[in-house]
C-alpha cells in the first residue's frame, strides 16, 4: 500500500467517511501550486456553496427565537475562511495536501487560504458522490466539536458587522479594494482598503483577499466608533 493510500485512509477515519472516488478526492487535494493538469479550485467553489446552505438550514432548524439578521451573521461567523481553517486543522488536512516545494517550504500546509479551500473542496466530493445528507453527517460533529453555537460565542464576522453599521449610518455599503499585492506566489500578500460613500477608510495585509478584507473591517469599525 502506497504511502498516499494509507494518508487518505487516515484521513477518511478522522472525519468517519469512506470516499468513494477517489480520482476526485486527488483533485480536492490538490493546490494550484502543483501543476497539474487539474486543482482544487472549481471544488472548493461548490463545497463554499453547499457548506453555506447546510449552515444555513442547521441555524433555521435550530434557533427557532432567532431573526434573520441574528441567524445571518451567525452563518456568516461559521461560513468562511478562519472557521474551515480551524476545522482543517482539527482534522490535520494539511498533511495530505499535493503542493509544490515552494509551497511546502514556505509553510503552505499551514495556510488559511489554501487549508480553507481544501476543506470546502473536499465536502463538494462528498455531495457529488452521496449527496446533501452526508455531508451533514461529515460536516456538522466536526463543526459542533470545533465551535459553540452560540450567537454571543461565535467568532466575530466584522465584514457583516461593518455593512448593517453603514447601511444605517450612511445609507450604502462599504466597498473593498485591493490596492496592492506582495511577495512571491508561494507567499503572496494582499492589501484591501474600505471604502465608504467615496471616502477611504481603513487598509488592512493578510495572506488572503478574506482574511485582509476582515481585517481592514475590524479597523473601519473601530475608526468609525471612535469618531
Amino acid at each position: 500500500m502506497s504511502n498516499t493510500a494509507k494518508s487518505i485512509i487516515f484521513l477518511e477515519k478522522k472525519i468517519n467517511y469512506t470516499f468513494k472516488n477517489k480520482k476526485l478526492l486527488k483533485e480536492a487535494l490538490t493546490h494550484k501550486s502543483f501543476k497539474q493538469p487539474y486543482n482544487n479550485e472549481r471544488l472548493e467553489f461548490l463545497g463554499d456553496a453547499v457548506l453555506d446552505l447546510i449552515v444555513a438550514e442547521f441555524l433555521y432548524k435550530e434557533f427557532l427565537q432567532k431573526k434573520e439578521g441574528a441567524l445571518s451573521k451567525m452563518r456568516a461567523s461559521l461560513v468562511n475562511e478562519n472557521s474551515f481553517y480551524k476545522i482543517a486543522k482539527s482534522i490535520n488536512l494539511g498533511d495530505y495536501l499535493s503542493l509544490s516545494v515552494s509551497e511546502d517550504n514556505n509553510g503552505g500546509r499551514l495556510k488559511a487560504s489554501i487549508l480553507s479551500d481544501a476543506f470546502e473542496a473536499i465536502m463538494a466530493v462528498i455531495y457529488l458522490e452521496s449527496g446533501l445528507e452526508e455531508v451533514k453527517n461529515v460536516f456538522f460533529p466536526i463543526m459542533k466539536k470545533e465551535f459553540k453555537i452560540n450567537e454571543d460565542e461565535l467568532p466575530k464576522d466584522y465584514k457583516s458587522t461593518l455593512q448593517e453599521y453603514t447601511q444605517e449610518e450612511f445609507g450604502c455599503t462599504p466597498i473593498y479594494e485591493l490596492i496592492a499585492q506582495e511577495g512571491p506566489d508561494h507567499n503572496k500578500q494582499f492589501i484591501m482598503q474600505v471604502k465608504i460613500a467615496n471616502n477611504i477608510y481603513a487598509s488592512a495585509k493578510g495572506a488572503s483577499k478574506k482574511a485582509s478584507q476582515q481585517e481592514a473591517a475590524r479597523l473601519t469599525l473601530d475608526m468609525l466608533k471612535n469618531r
